[in-house]
């Protein structure tokens, strides 16, 4: 569900819309131009920010924690700057290990992503099946009980 569809409960119970209706618009029409930042060795901002899969994560989370906390009258976006904007800021547009990194001079893509093997079946931390508790034990079957 989208934020425009379940919009934000205050403290009255009522429904708030979203100032804005997604991440994009948020980003086009408030973040861009409220961030004074030349682009240079130290901090790297990538205009095609949507073709970054982790950016569109961590945009998506920034827009979203502005939109709960710009309701607050009082220390919110003081909250939203120092415990939101401020360490995601510094994480994406880090040249050296955010996502906009290989955008200087042209928007690029050329660093792969991650890699992620499947952990060995013995691994100790691997989820077990539940138990559905509606049911004896000795009705699971012989997958689940392995």
């Amino acid at each position: 569900m989208s934020m425009t569809e379940e919009g934000q409960e205050d403290e009255f119970g009522s429904r708030t819309k979203p100032g804005f209706p997604d991440s994009a618009t948020w980003v086009a029409q408030w973040l861009c131009p409220n961030l004074e930042r030349e682009i240079k060795r130290t901090f790297e901002w990538c205009p095609s920010w949507w073709d970054h899969p982790e950016a569109v994560q961590r945009i998506e989370a920034l827009w979203r924690a502005w939109e709960a906390l710009r309701l607050d009258g009082g220390t919110g976006m003081n909250t939203w700057w120092v415990d939101h904007a401020d360490p995601q800021l510094a994480q994406l547009c880090n040249p050296d290990i955010g996502p906009f990194g290989h955008c200087h001079t042209t928007h690029g893509r050329d660093i792969p992503p991650l890699l992620a093997l499947d952990p060995p079946d013995n691994w100790p931390l691997r989820p077990r099946p539940t138990v559905n508790p509606s049911r004896p034990a000795d009705a699971m079957t012989r997958e689940e009980q392995a």
